[in-house]
């Protein structure tokens, strides 16, 4: 939505394609307040950001496609979507754009242990989408795996709904993510088992109980350190990959960082990948956070309009170049290095393959 916001402000004709039956990805699951600086949204809740880039869609008649598939990207810039065209009636459409902007998200990791296909083992972001979203409660005994800032928020946002939080287990020997998620929790009396792992889960027609224990530096488990905990649900928060699916199809060069959360698309300062006229955008590009998919969609939206010839360049320059400024700021916190690095990786990959393509330099 953010890069539809950038090319339809400048007059580009936009459609969006999305799936679900709501435009505006994880932000409508997003109910807890932003923080960092004002230039960040701190203090706004994703809910109310997505309300915002909703209604400055329609306001710039943004074209919206909501329960459509993206099955496929083709030569050419074809793009075949399953589009719903009425109640419980689909129709495969060929969508010919002169311009592709994919911003297909990120999945969730599993773990595998014995149990893990039981019902009620879920992604911490599925119950997360369960209550924020469809208002249904995926249990009523919580145990979270994984202490990142996903469950560590998923965990406070399901005992706001109303569940009880067995615990929270964390492999590592300290927690993953912010100390002011996690310290939210511990005032309620909510254990965190860090330096343990999930050994198994069991149950009939659904999880009843799982089994933790603790973990040595190599990973082995803790013979004799096994606590077993009544639930009925198990949600997983082991990180998040990017999806890829639509960029490696329509032939876009991946490089692997594990800070990126695995293959993600190489890309050029404009988002574009090393598929003339298509761009990439926010987690498909690499896992951070909302804010910053919102600015990598305002890079794409503008070089779009630049290359289509509705900014200027020196316009399109400025634009851009404040882009990347705030995006600066961005990744200055927790692992801020890294994932600089990362994602220079990423632009030098780029530059190097399109150079031995004999496209530049």
């Amino acid at each position: 939505m953010s890069a539809a916001i950038e090319a339809a402000s400048a007059g580009v004709k936009v459609l969006v394609i999305d799936a679900n039956e709501k435009a505006g990805g994880q932000l409508f699951k997003q109910i807890h307040k932003f923080f960092g600086s004002s230039m960040h949204r701190a203090g706004v809740r994703g809910i109310d950001i997505g309300r915002e880039l909703l209604e400055k869609c329609e306001e710039l008649g943004v074209e919206i496609w909501l329960d459509s598939l993206a099955i496929g990207i083709y030569d050419n810039l074809r793009v075949a979507v399953d589009r719903k065209t009425g109640f419980n009636e689909h129709k495969m459409i060929l969508v010919e754009p002169k311009k592709i902007v994919i911003a297909t998200g990120a999945s969730e990791n599993a773990v595998r242990f014995p149990g893990w296909t039981l019902p009620g083992v879920m992604g911490a972001g599925a119950a997360q989408t369960m209550i924020n979203f469809h208002r249904v409660l995926p249990g009523k005994k919580v145990l979270t795996i994984g202490s990142g800032n996903v469950g560590l928020i998923v965990s406070y946002q399901l005992m706001q709904a109303g569940a009880e939080i067995e615990g929270i287990v964390e492999a590592l020997p300290k927690i993953n993510g912010y100390a002011v998620h996690a310290s939210k929790l511990t005032r309620e009396g909510i254990p965190i088992y860090t330096g343990y792992t999930v050994l198994e889960a069991h149950g009939k027609e659904r999880v009843s109980e799982a089994v933790i224990a603790k973990v040595n530096p190599d990973w082995s488990t803790i013979p004799g350190t096994e606590k077993t905990i009544e639930v009925d649900t198990i949600a997983i928060a082991a990180g998040l990959k990017p999806l890829t699916g639509l960029a490696h199809m329509a032939g876009c060069q991946l490089t692997f960082d594990r800070f990126l959360g695995g293959w993600a698309p190489i890309h050029n300062e404009h988002m574009e990948t090393t598929v003339p006229g298509i761009y990439i955008a926010g987690d498909s590009t690499g896992v951070e956070e909302a804010n910053t998919a919102i600015e990598e969609g305002k890079l794409a939206g503008t070089a779009i309009a630049a290359s289509l010839g509705y900014l200027d360049e020196k316009e399109a320059d400025a634009l851009q170049e404040a882009a990347w400024e705030r995006l600066k700021g961005l990744r200055e916190g927790a692992h801020g290095a890294e994932r600089t690095q990362a994602k220079e990786h990423q632009l030098h990959a780029y530059a190097e393959y399109m150079e031995r393509r004999g496209e530049v330099g």
